[in-house]
Parts: structure tokens; C-alpha cells; sequence
């Protein structure tokens, strides 16, 4: 069984409470979004026929123990949510509410689901926030992972903010798998070199994003996973767009040279990605080319060897 990213499923509003009965009996997993996080920290849904309850301790999977923090609760107002129906009861005035389990829902994701994952597995995520070191995911129900950020491309950037948005849907791969952790990346899933460098021709004018400033010259991101290297320039600076002129392309020293023809604004947003795997699944993945000075790849097989 797959589990999605919350947001993903389709949300269900009931006319009756006899339909959301139904909906407890099947064990369905349920979403809606939350309108109210209270005082004591439990989430209010409105499921249509009545209002639901998610009791803080049934809010997510690590919240009795502690090892998560309340502000995972707090954050999901206005958000979408999955859960299941563990029953109904009355409120203080006399209503009837139906409370329900997003951990239940968790546990489910992660037992049958997540646990089942091998190393080189690809699956969709959602992207849920971003820090400095790294972009964190919904791998399914709600439940976090990283992507560290030298894993989110090839072209090395300063911030995941330049590769990624809040919110984005996204394909990942299984990096690293622990007990207690999974680690994803989205490089091997945005093209070796030669896939990217046959996307442009010598001679060609194209846009770029210069990434980083060196000493012997600008290094201008063409795609997510391919970078070629200018001459230096007065006025420039990283995060800038740039038109460039391809000058040659070397397979060989995975090298392209580019002349810088006219700088201009900063990037606004991330490009759309663009994935050359459609399988859901890598043993290995190689970034360079067969005849390259400089070998760089990844082999999921040898973790799962292990």
C-alpha cells in the first residue's frame, strides 16, 4: 500500500453521520483540513455531517513520548491532514463529534509502507519547509524526512530555496535508510551530464543563474545538475541571471564554455524540474560520461547488499 503526501487525497465531506460510520468500519484513511488548533493542542476538522476531533496525543506519532514537539500540531492549522475514525461522542453542548487518529494513520504509513522502502526506491514527496542545510519532505502521512542540500543537484547551490518551494510535489529517491531516519536526494533524478548538455549547442544563446564567483571565472548553472564556467566579469553576483553564449562543449572533461552576454535581475523562483528516471526504482546512477577523466555516480545496490 502506497501513502501519500498529505494534500494529495482528495478531501471528504460527509452528508451523514451513518456515511462516516461506514468510513470507521473500512478503517478508510480520511482527509480534511484543519480550521482550529485549541488550548489543549488537539486539531478540529470539518468533516461536513459534524465537526471532528484530533486529541493531541493522536495528532502525530511521537507527541505521548515527546520525541515530538507540539508546534508539529500547532503548524497544520489551514493544512490538510489525514486520519481514520476511532469513534463519536458527545461535546458539552450536546453535539455529536467524531474523534479521530492522524497517528493511526502514521503508524499504518510507516509499517507498511515506509519500512517496505530499499535503498534507490523513488517516491513522490511534498516539500514541507526549507533550512539552510537541507530540505525537509512529507514522505506519506504527514511524516518528515531530509534532503540534505548537496543532494538537491549537482550545481552547487547556497540555499534550497534556489532549487526548491514550499509546497512543491516532488519525486525523491531513497538516499540512506537507518533505523530511525531516512535520507533522501533529487539529484540522481535530474539527469547525468550528457542528458543535460544534450539539451544545449555550441553557438547557442541561452539563460542562466550564476552560482558562484571564483577567481578563475563564473560558474553559470544551465540546468539543476550542469554548470559551465565563464570568464570573469565587474557587477556580477550569484543568484543573478545571465545570458550566456555556448562556446564548446567537452564531454570528455565535462566542461562547457560559456561567454557572459548580458547580465540582469536576480531569479525570482526556482525552474520546474525536469526528471529523466521513470522508473521507481535505481540500483546506480551515473552522473559522468564513459569516457570521463573524473568518475562521479551513485550505487544504490551496495546498501542494499549490506
Amino acid at each position: 500500500m502506497i501513502f501519500y503526501p498529505e494534500g494529495k487525497t482528495k478531501e471528504r465531506s460527509f452528508e451523514t453521520v451513518n456515511q462516516l460510520k461506514e468510513a470507521m468500519m473500512k478503517n478508510e484513511v480520511l482527509e480534511s483540513k484543519v480550521i482550529l488548533c485549541d488550548r489543549e493542542h488537539n486539531l478540529h476538522v470539518d468533516l461536513g455531517a459534524v465537526r471532528g476531533i484530533i486529541p493531541r496525543v493522536e495528532g502525530a506519532v511521537g507527541i505521548d513520548d515527546g520525541t515530538v514537539r507540539d508546534i508539529a500540531l500547532i503548524s497544520k492549522v489551514n493544512k490538510n491532514v489525514c486520519f481514520t475514525v476511532l469513534g463519536f461522542q458527545r461535546d458539552i453542548y450536546g453535539n455529536t463529534c467524531a474523534i479521530l487518529s492522524r497517528r493511526s494513520v502514521q503508524l499504518m504509513c510507516i509499517n507498511e509502507y515506509l519500512s517496505k522502502l530499499k535503498e534507490g526506491d523513488i517516491i513522490d514527496a511534498r516539500v514541507t519547509h526549507l533550512e539552510k542545510f537541507g530540505a525537509f519532505i512529507d514522505i506519506g502521512a504527514g511524516i518528515n524526512a531530509l534532503i540534505p542540500i548537496d543532494m538537491l543537484s549537482v550545481s552547487r547551490i547556497s540555499h534550497p530555496s534556489q532549487r526548491l518551494c514550499e509546497g512543491q510535489d516532488i519525486r525523491v529517491v531513497l538516499r540512506k535508510k537507518e533505523e530511525e531516519k531516512l535520507t533522501f536526494s533529487l539529484k540522481e533524478l535530474l539527469g547525468t551530464w550528457l542528458e543535460n548538455a544534450e539539451r544545449f549547442t555550441p553557438g547557442e544563446t541561452v539563460t542562466g543563474v550564476i552560482r558562484s564567483i571564483e577567481d578563475y571565472g563564473v560558474f553559470v548553472e544551465l540546468a539543476p545538475n550542469l554548470a559551465g564556467l565563464a570568464e570573469l566579469r565587474e557587477d556580477l553576483f550569484p543568484g543573478q541571471q545571465a545570458a550566456v553564449y555556448v562556446k564548446s562543449i567537452i564531454p570528455s572533461k565535462m566542461k562547457i564554455k560559456l561567454v557572459i552576454v548580458e547580465a540582469f535581475g536576480k531569479e525570482e523562483k526556482p525552474c520546474p524540474l525536469t526528471y529523466f528516471v521513470k522508473e521507481n526504482h535505481i540500483d546506480l546512477w551515473q552522473y559522468s560520461p564513459d569516457d570521463s577523466q573524473k568518475m562521479i555516480y551513485t550505487d544504490f545496490s551496495l546498501a542494499n547488499a549490506e
